[in-house]
């Protein structure tokens, strides 16, 4: 089979031309996207490790979290990540918003002040967000209901409470279909 612009050797070699040059037009593209937004995240708090920097801007929250209705524990050491040089661990790297311990205090720092979410510490913790039915869950700041939900803000000394259904759970579970005592 012939294809297009092959066939004769001066439309070929304009053909092989043309994607090499598209080729390494896209190339170049993709690096220097990549190296740009490398340079961005670096002032981005949620993407920086805070190990060699000064943060003066520190507050501590509590958060509670329940599945399906069922308490879930919060574990210690949310947002230290290893570092990975040369194959082996070399450093670890600690996030802006972390826990030290399993109680659910929630820490954030930063070099000034900066609007912290709690949607912003499941991001960090990796929580299958995604997997949860949202019209049915719900974040509590105070016992109280936010209508932000995930996007409520964190503030020093508040106690986070979330909610959350999964997509699978099933709520006839949770009834009792015997008919009441008369």
């Amino acid at each position: 089979m012939r294809w297009p612009g092959l066939g004769d050797p001066t439309k070929r070699r304009k053909t092989i031309r043309f994607l090499i040059i598209l080729l390494a037009i896209g190339v170049s593209v993709g690096v220097t996207s990549s190296i740009i937004q490398g340079f961005l995240g670096q002032s981005d708090p949620l993407k920086s490790c805070i190990n060699d920097r000064d943060t003066p801007y520190k507050i501590s929250a509590t958060f509670e979290l329940y599945v399906d209705k069922k308490k879930a524990s919060v574990p210690a050491n949310i947002g230290f990540d290893n570092v990975e040089e040369d194959g082996l661990f070399d450093s670890v790297c600690q996030r802006t918003l972390y826990t030290i311990t399993d109680d659910g205090t929630i820490y954030a720092e930063w070099e000034e002040r900066y609007a912290f979410e709690i949607g912003h510490f499941l991001w960090v913790w990796d929580f299958p967000l995604k997997d949860m039915d949202l019209t049915k869950s719900r974040i509590l700041v105070n016992g109280m209901e936010s209508e932000l939900f995930i996007n409520s803000p964190l503030v020093q000394g508040q106690h986070y409470k979330a909610e959350f259904t999964s997509k699978e759970y099933e709520e006839s579970k949770d009834k009792d279909f015997l008919p009441p005592d008369l």
